[in-house]
């Protein structure tokens, strides 16, 4: 018997039905300015669709030219609803989306259980936003692949960093870090704040605090490992709440960025 975790925030961050959700996210897909990238590993925002859609889907579309060797998904981010001491897996089987199932990866599962730092919290997985809103954008991108969700509670960037180097993989590996960057600051004060955030994890600088990137434990162990393999970041979108469907005194920021083995934005 299959122990499934079913959507949480379908209807509120993004569409329940089927047919409705495919629709939107291809249509941010077409709307993302084509990069020709390979990337290894992505960092995308996971609020609400309306809000942080069109910025996620830039980080996604660049994965078009290399999707079919993508058979496994590495996804961090941060608990928001449960606090936790290290990282969370779910402990489930597979993962749900009005889209369809999505099979977790038993044999990454159980090389990142294996590690102290790492637990099983179905709890903290119940309803979750932040990993199950990039389900709909990999299924729609990749069509078939494995996942490996992690929650990020109170870790340090080395735990993370070590976590990722035991997943690496090679081509058929993609890493995803879900994370929005400032929350509520008015409109200029967050694009000031937002940049320099940017800037940072373009300089491979970490850590990267909680109230720059509520995702910034994940981030900053990507940071790290990106740094020992090599890897560069390209940054694909920056925007908030205010650029896209909010008000601007109170606004949430959003990034995409790309890490790839080259320098070269083709």
């Amino acid at each position: 018997m299959q122990h499934i975790r079913p959507a949480a925030v379908a209807g509120m961050f993004y569409p329940a039905n089927p047919q409705t959700l495919h629709r939107e996210v291809e249509a941010y897909l077409h709307d993302a300015k084509s990069v020709r990238l390979s990337p290894k590993a992505l960092i995308v925002p996971h609020a609400g669709y309306v809000y942080s859609g069109a910025v996620a889907a830039s980080a996604y579309a660049t994965l078009q030219s290399i999707a079919h060797k993508i058979s496994r998904v590495i996804l961090l981010g941060p608990a928001h609803r449960v606090a936790l001491r290290g990282m969370a897996l779910p402990g489930s089987d597979a993962f749900e989306t009005p889209l369809g199932i999505v099979m977790i990866d038993a044999e990454a599962a159980r090389i990142a259980g294996n590690l102290p730092h790492v637990i099983i919290s179905e709890a903290a997985h119940a309803m979750e936003h932040s990993l199950e809103v990039q389900l709909p954008f990999l299924q729609s991108v990749l069509g078939k692949f494995k996942l490996l969700p992690i929650l990020v509670g109170s870790a340090s960037p080395d735990e993370v960093a070590s976590l990722l180097e035991c997943l690496w993989g090679g081509e058929e590996t993609l890493i995803v870090i879900s994370s929005d960057l400032s929350h509520y600051l008015p409109y200029q004060a967050a694009k000031t704040t937002d940049e320099k955030t940017v800037q940072s994890i373009l300089n491979f600088e970490q850590p990267i605090s909680h109230e720059r990137a509520c995702g910034g434990t994940p981030i900053s162990g990507l940071v790290l490992a990106a740094r020992k393999h090599g890897l560069h970041p390209h940054l694909l979108d920056l925007r908030n709440s205010g650029d896209t469907a909010g008000s601007k005194d109170r606004v949430v920021g959003y990034a995409s960025l790309a890490y790839t083995g080259d320098h070269h934005v083709h």
